[in-house]
């Protein structure tokens, strides 16, 4: 068990190995609880959301689900953020643990003196997360939803184990799987029962090691690492999340659109071709120049490389551009490569 972001978070059950590649072969289940959920309602929850975060949630349909960011004024990212719209006045935001309170409040402040609610039920909620190939047949006897004709990032309501739930086919480990959401007095009851289904089949709970280096595979960033107040959606390929094209003013609209003429920088993927494993705030080099640092990197259980995620400058951003990680007072070859590492079978 370790601390990470106010909470005591299990960094593995049985192993890092074991767990990361259960999830790739079978399934895995995850207590993601600490993860920020705040609900907005209200007749102009859609347009004040538009105004506060990056994307377009007036867009939506109904049962739909897309990623996003809140940003500060200057560009800066404030927190990625899944959206969901559960009705045509009801939206859901699911935020990282670290920023839950910060986007509560970012929210509240943007939104003041709309018709519309805002409720954090960060505290309140539980989110258990099964991601795997086998996420769909151990799930579907446990809920009334059709989970196999669900399209990726669609939300539903229904029970799951008898429990009121919220059910998302969203995740965060390159595989396919739902995130479900239910009272924090249900969490239990829910674990036990998915648990039980999915021991059958050689599903295993999965801490936050696993979890790390199944993003990483997958390209995901992580808040703190890719992602930051001093970097923009665009630097880090994540520009699409921002809708220029939506009705009315939003926060960092300006800064937003000279910052995706002008990155200063570009988030890559690296591939260690020498010895070694690039780690986090490790430097990247051309020569005898440093151009960047690394952001995420491990052994990957699934690949066998040493892979990594690193900011460069931008002309050494390219694919099969050769550049080299500072690891262990050396200069180890690494090459530029595109993201993400893994993508599962169709």
């Amino acid at each position: 068990m370790v601390e990470f972001a106010g909470w005591l978070m299990p960094l593995q059950y049985t192993g890092i190995l074991e767990e990361h590649r259960a999830v790739r072969a079978r399934a895995g289940l995850f207590d993601l609880s600490h993860m920020g959920e705040i609900f907005v309602e209200g007749p102009e929850a859609a347009v004040g959301l538009g105004r506060a975060i990056t994307s377009d949630p007036a867009a939506m349909k109904v049962g739909r689900a897309h990623y996003s960011m809140i940003c500060f004024p200057d560009g800066g990212i404030l927190d990625d953020l899944i959206v969901y719209r559960l009705a045509d006045e009801r939206f859901m935001i699911v935020a990282n643990a670290s920023n839950a309170a910060a986007v509560s409040d970012a929210l509240a402040e943007r939104l003041l003196g709309l018709r519309l609610v805002l409720d954090d039920r960060s505290l309140t909620t539980a989110l258990v997360a099964i991601q795997g190939p086998l996420s769909v047949s151990i799930l579907t006897p446990l809920t009334g939803i059709p989970l196999a004709e669900m399209r990726y990032y669609s939300v539903a309501e229904d029970t799951v184990a008898g429990v009121p739930a919220l059910v998302a086919r969203t995740g965060y480990t390159g595989e396919d799987g739902f995130e479900i959401v239910v009272d924090i007095a249900a969490a239990t009851t829910v674990w036990d029962a998915v648990m039980a289904a999915g021991t059958k089949v050689g599903m295993v709970p999965v801490g936050l090691g696993a979890r790390d280096t199944l993003r990483l595979e997958a390209g995901m960033p992580l808040y703190g690492n890719e992602l930051g107040p001093d970097t923009t959606p665009f630097e880090a390929g994540l520009g699409r999340v921002v809708a220029f094209t939506k009705e009315g003013d939003f926060t960092g609209r300006t800064a937003l659109a000279r910052a995706s003429e002008e990155p200063r920088k570009k988030l890559v993927g690296l591939v260690v071709r020498g010895r070694g494993i690039a780690r986090h705030g490790y430097d990247v080099f051309k020569g005898d120049r440093r151009i960047g640092s690394v952001t995420s990197g491990t052994l990957s259980p699934t690949l066998g490389d040493a892979i990594a995620m690193a900011y460069v400058t931008p002309a050494e951003s390219e694919p099969g551009t050769i550049l080299a990680v500072g690891i262990r007072d050396q200069q180890v070859a690494a090459e530029v490569v595109p993201l993400p590492f893994y993508r599962r079978p169709a």
